[in-house]
């Protein structure tokens, strides 16, 4: 099974260097050295990890065959996936791979039926889930603690399922409540 570890970036220098922006709590693991990732294009196409170090707060990675800046620039903004076996889990029990997300049945934390998640959206200042609701309507929930308290994916025969503290708005977008943004506005 395959997982997205990251989305290259532009070129660094001459030499064949991109930044990575990583999309894994374990970046050490996934772009080690002589690590093969395989490219979400079509059709596919396997990098091996040639050199690897952090700049700042940046990841940057040197693929094989990809000498020089044009190669390099070639590839950007194309996403990379690592194979990891079907049973692997993430070692903090408050991570999960899409794969362990997507299809959960969504309940509110009262119990009643929110739809099923769909898909995991990856933004680069947090994820969102989205989720179908029973209506057929698509909704976006931020993967926070504070609106999704309690994960539990599926494991062997037990179904797993997602809970979301509905607020206004969140679940049924036609029952947010409108708050101007200029107080003097309304008057």
């Amino acid at each position: 099974m395959q997982v997205t570890v990251g989305r290259i970036g532009r070129a660094h220098g001459l030499k064949g260097e991109v930044g990575i922006e990583v999309r894994t709590d374990e970046p050490e693991r996934r772009f080690a050295l002589g690590a093969q990732l395989t490219t979400e294009t079509k059709p596919p196409r396997t990098l091996t990890v040639e050199a690897v170090r952090w700049h700042g707060e940046r990841l940057l990675v040197r693929f094989e065959g990809v000498p020089d800046r044009t190669a390099a620039e070639q590839l950007r903004n194309v996403m990379v996936l690592a194979d990891t076996p079907e049973g692997e889990r993430p070692e903090d029990p408050e991570e999960f791979y899409d794969r362990d997300l997507v299809g959960l049945p969504v309940r509110t934390t009262d119990g009643v039926d929110a739809g099923a998640v769909t898909t995991v959206v990856h933004l680069p200042s947090q994820d969102l889930l989205e989720i179908r609701r029973p209506s057929g309507q698509t909704v976006l929930v931020p993967l926070v603690t504070e609106l999704v308290p309690e994960i539990v994916p599926t494991l062997g025969p037990t179904q797993g399922y997602v809970v979301v503290a509905d607020r206004p708005g969140l679940l049924d977008p036609e029952g947010a409540e409108v708050v101007p943004s200029d107080p003097e506005a309304s008057s």
